[in-house]
């Protein structure tokens, strides 16, 4: 069959290809890389005009910053209008989420209205910021969330530009549509099925793919320097709590400075990025988190000791009460401090934890396994009714 794959942002949909494409099936992915990430896509809508010719670049950013209005997102939309005549003959589609296309609201529905008169059978994935996480998250029933340093200081607005434009009414427009016209919504991780679940949404939760096969496991010697990796996101900064590992790392090169070796990395692409931190024991990754996102998923597969979520109700979904296979991050730099200092000077807890984490990704998140569960809910609604009138 043949499926197509709308955006990517974290490497999840190259790794869910990779096993469609094992178990024989034909994989298309439209995207723009995600910025400086840098992800292999099959048809680039990345705005290249806007980015290449400084000059240019200059003009339209000068006329972004007086009227709002942002050619990089009418470049996209361009660009996917003029791939949509060679997308033609799909089983399925599937958008990364509501802003695939990543161009104004309306612009994306009037695409994907052309878009779907080809392909009947079609998925919204909730895998990162989406209108009902968002509206979730501002009832402020989670004891914290992305959005906890936006909530203490309203200011930071700027900063959270991301997640807050899907409160607004377009946005809001575009995903009520979608779910109007796509036969299944599904979850990639705890942090997106528990509030879809709590705003009344019928979904289908599954695990995100990591493929193994590329991922290899290494089990570094804990005899010399520990060495502890951060890579920054400056975009995501705040929403991931970057700052308490920052504070945290400050303690810890003061405590411990012939036992640790500190690497930072800041807005790489995602080949150099991997890179960088395949030396590393220990990652940080985020800290407002449940449930452990893509980042930290391959870091795990590479057997990392991974400081990232791992709450309450991620333990009980796997089961994990024993076995530990990362470590809970939480927005206290002294409780990291501590975790950290744990490992520091417990070294053989690392490679116990390294351990786990490999089979754990092995279990729950093997990419041919996963694409066998997602080719199981895409076709099984196959049938489901559907908005078709446009």
């Amino acid at each position: 069959m043949k499926i197509l794959l709308l955006g990517e942002y974290s490497r999840l949909h190259n790794s869910l290809k990779e096993g469609l494409i094992v178990l024989g099936h034909e994989v298309t992915i439209v995207g723009t890389g995600d910025k400086f990430k840098q992800f292999p896509v099959d048809f680039s809508i990345y705005p290249k005009t806007c980015n290449t010719n400084k000059i240019i670049n200059f003009f339209f950013r000068s006329i972004r910053k007086i009227t709002r209005f942002d050619f990089e997102k009418v470049e996209k939309a361009i660009r996917f209008y003029f791939i949509l005549p060679r997308l033609n003959n799909y089983n399925h589609v599937q958008l990364i989420n509501s802003d695939a296309l990543e161009t104004y609201p309306l612009l994306s529905r009037l695409l994907l209205k052309k878009l779907f008169k080809k392909i009947q059978s079609r998925s919204l994935l909730i895998c990162g910021d989406e209108t009902p996480i968002i509206d979730y998250l501002f009832q402020k029933e989670m004891k914290y969330s992305i959005l906890t340093t936006y909530f203490n200081d309203n200011s930071l607005d700027k900063h959270f530009q991301f997640p807050l434009k899907y409160r607004k009414n377009n946005y809001k427009k575009t995903f009520n549509w979608l779910t109007e016209n796509c036969q299944n919504l599904i979850t990639s991780d705890l942090d997106y099925e528990i509030p879809m679940q709590k705003k009344g949404f019928q979904t289908t939760f599954i695990p995100n793919p990591i493929n193994c096969d590329k991922n290899d496991y290494f089990l570094l010697k804990t005899d010399d320097k520990i060495v502890i990796f951060l890579g920054i996101n400056r975009l995501s900064y705040l929403k991931k709590g970057i700052n308490y590992f920052e504070k945290a790392l400050e303690i810890i090169r003061t405590k411990y400075v012939n036992k640790v070796e500190i690497v930072i990395s800041e807005n790489m692409p995602y080949k150099e990025y991997i890179s960088i931190y395949n030396k590393a024991h220990i990652l940080l990754d985020q800290v407002y988190a449940y449930d452990q996102g893509y980042n930290a998923l391959e870091a795990m597969a590479k057997g990392k000791v991974v400081f990232t979520g791992a709450e309450t109700e991620f333990l009980q979904h796997y089961n994990l009460q024993e076995n530990e296979v990362c470590i809970n991050a939480l927005p206290d730099e002294n409780d990291i401090v501590a975790k950290l200092s744990l490992l520091i000077e417990n070294p053989k807890k690392i490679n116990e934890i390294s351990k786990n984490t490999r089979s754990f990704i092995v279990k729950e998140h093997n990419y041919k396994v996963i694409a066998e569960k997602y080719l199981t809910t895409w076709f099984e609604n196959k049938f489901s009714k559907v908005n078709t009138k446009y």
